[in-house]
């Protein structure tokens, strides 16, 4: 099943295109290789999912922040490639996650994002080599930043 069609069965609602809060782009695409810029879970109505997991925000609701920014994700590559049927395997994935010293489940948290990958796109094509790190800040005091690379059909 195609990722667009995949979409529209799940019911999921995509928040508008990213754009740049500084010099940079929020795709690079380079021959069949789209880049994506460090995006934020930000929701339809435009704000950003905040706070720092271990503290204001639980485990689950940093999964859900993350499965967000994968929102994000995919209304961007939507904008750059026309539609998401272009996107054809998840190449990498770094997840940074703003929590507490001592929290030490981030990789359970950039599930979120893995996993709505794997459902949209399948188990080989959604599934790419992943990082998953904390931070103590950042931009915004947003919850969850994210960054991958793709394969494309050109």
């Amino acid at each position: 099943m195609s990722p667009e069609r995949r979409l529209q069965e799940l019911h999921l609602i995509l928040p508008p295109a990213a754009k740049p809060v500084g010099v940079y782009k929020p795709a690079v695409l380079i021959g069949n290789v789209l880049y994506l810029s460090g995006h934020g879970p930000l929701k339809p109505d435009g704000s950003l999912i905040l706070g720092r997991v271990g503290t204001e925000l639980s485990l689950e609701e940093g999964k859900a922040a993350a499965r967000q920014v994968g929102l994000s994700i995919l209304s961007t590559i939507r904008s750059t490639l026309g539609t998401l049927d272009r996107a054809k395997r998840l190449i990498k994935t770094l997840g940074l996650v703003q929590c507490t010293p001592e929290f030490k489940d981030q990789p359970k948290v950039i599930n979120g994002f893995s996993e709505l990958m794997a459902d949209l796109f399948g188990a080989e094509a959604g599934v790419g080599a992943r990082s998953a790190v904390g931070a103590t800040s950042l931009p915004g005091s947003m919850a969850v930043e994210i960054e991958c690379i793709w394969e494309v059909q050109v």
